[in-house]
């Protein structure tokens, strides 16, 4: 039996816990002792970026906002759909988990953090959302386990009115907004249909072909 490796540790901000693990090739983030990602499932990482970038391929400069930079699946999903003008802001609260991916001998984001469409921000989301009013094309949120299912408590804030209305500021115009979420999130649902965007709800493995499903919640604005 292959071992399992800690990598490394770091605390975010709220105090959680997060442990880099390595096992048989793969790499896992646990935070709080909860497995939040793993390199061998992320189909559904990749299905948040195709089903909102396959759009903006031919769009003229697309600026689209990634929230939680994770392992990089979303990003290097994103890069390979956008346009050489693109720009892809990710979002990213832990510094450590930046350093994770830049790390040269680990198998995680590296390649796509040096692409010159990318710019990488140590910050919260919440607070690139409330600064950048009208900033973006495309918004794709990844920051935990989704609306209701959290391994940090101080993600909520992004799933309440006040969130929501964040991410509709920072649209343009018919821009598009999407959450990861383990669960469908029908509370979730509700409320983004009461603050006037249009909603799908995309239902998808988290493996390409085995495993549970996860949900991948699609928000149009229509102002």
């Amino acid at each position: 039996m292959k071992p399992t490796e800690t990598l490394a540790t770091a605390t975010a901000p709220d105090g959680s816990r997060l442990t880099l693990y390595r096992h048989d090739g793969a790499y896992l983030m646990v935070v709080n002792g909860i497995e939040l990602m793993s390199t061998r499932r992320t189909h559904s990482e990749v299905r948040l970026a195709e089903l909102v970038c396959a759009l903006l391929g031919t769009a003229p400069a697309p600026s689209v906002l990634i929230g939680g930079l994770g392992f990089g699946a979303t990003l290097a999903a994103a890069l390979r759909l956008l346009p050489a003008d693109a720009t892809v802001t990710v979002a990213e609260l832990v510094a450590d988990v930046i350093a994770w991916n830049r790390h040269p001998e680990w198998a995680l984001a590296g390649e796509s953090l040096v692409d010159p469409r990318v710019r990488i921000v140590h910050a919260d989301v919440a607070h690139v959302l409330r600064t950048s009013i009208g900033a973006y094309d495309a918004i794709m949120m990844d920051v935990d386990n989704g609306a209701e299912s959290f391994t940090t408590g101080s993600n909520r804030k992004l799933y309440n009115e006040s969130g929501i209305r964040a991410a509709i500021a920072a649209l343009k115009p018919g821009g598009q907004v999407a959450y990861w979420s383990v669960d469908s999130e029908p509370a979730f649902v509700r409320a983004l249909k009461r603050l006037g965007l249009s909603v799908a709800v995309h239902r998808t493995r988290s493996h390409a072909t085995s495993g549970g499903f996860n949900s991948i919640i699609v928000a149009t604005s229509v102002r």
